[in-house]
């Protein structure tokens, strides 16, 4: 059981229990007050517009948790400056995406969660890490010029001009398939890629990663990559500012 009698001990006791909690597997990295650097590159990337960035304008990241899962999510746990016990807890976006992945994506803003995390848990798989999951697999999948994103029951497939297939899946049961039959996530944009070198051997990947997807009730599609066009004038969302130099009021659309 997580200690409440020191604030680092606590915080830190919290994000392992909520992390082994949660869907899939998960760690939890402890970042400590002395690690300003950490904080203040963290504090860059947390996704949200709302009640994660209103808290920070006020109280700088003075420790955190880190809570990451093997595909590249991140989420990060933070104390709660108000009369309530309990912390909140919010999205980290992906680093390697270029500005223009970003665009028209909404920010899955964080949430308050109480002082139990078991129950705490149970509130972030309903709620933020589903509109999370949507936020990264949109990104990514905008990343790659696709005109099709994947979606909790579909995962899309998409051609690339190097010959290789790349796709940004939502669920994590397609993550561990698309990993078993030779698809290789990239650590910077979180992106899985089969290479095309060996056609036959992507042709049997192919083949066989359609029945196992099935099986746990994931469809496929299979695209070709969407043309590139250059930036028009209309304003990209941009990844995250500093979360405590943004007004709560603005929203990226």
């Amino acid at each position: 059981m997580y200690d409440h009698n020191e604030t680092a001990d606590r915080l830190a006791s919290y994000a392992d229990v909520l992390a082994g909690e949660l869907p899939g597997t998960w760690t939890s990295t402890h970042i400590p007050a002395d690690a300003k650097d950490d904080l203040a590159e963290l504090t860059d990337w947390i996704w949200d517009l709302d009640l994660i960035a209103a808290a920070l304008a006020e109280h700088p990241l003075q420790q955190a948790a880190l809570l990451s899962r093997p595909d590249g999510a991140q989420l990060v746990l933070l104390d709660r400056h108000d009369e309530r016990d309990g912390f909140l807890i919010a999205a980290v976006a992906p680093r390697a995406l270029p500005d223009e992945a970003y665009r028209a994506v909404p920010e899955p803003h964080g949430i308050a969660l109480l002082d139990d995390p078991f129950l705490s848990a149970e509130q972030v798989d309903g709620d933020l890490l589903a509109r999370y999951d949507t936020a990264l697999a949109q990104v990514r999948n905008n990343a790659l010029g696709g005109t099709q994103t994947s979606q909790p029951d579909r995962i899309v497939l998409t051609w690339q001009i190097d010959g290789s297939i790349a796709t940004a899946p939502v669920d994590h049961r397609a993550d561990e398939i698309l990993l078993a039959h030779g698809f290789v996530q990239d650590p910077h944009d979180g992106i899985y890629r089969l290479n095309g070198d060996d056609t036959q051997a992507q042709a049997r990947a192919l083949r066989s990663i359609g029945p196992h997807l099935e099986a746990v009730g994931i469809d496929t599609g299979l695209q070709h990559a969407a043309v590139r066009t250059a930036p028009t004038a209309t304003p990209a969302s941009a990844p995250p500012a500093p979360a405590a130099a943004r007004t709560p009021s603005v929203r990226r659309r």
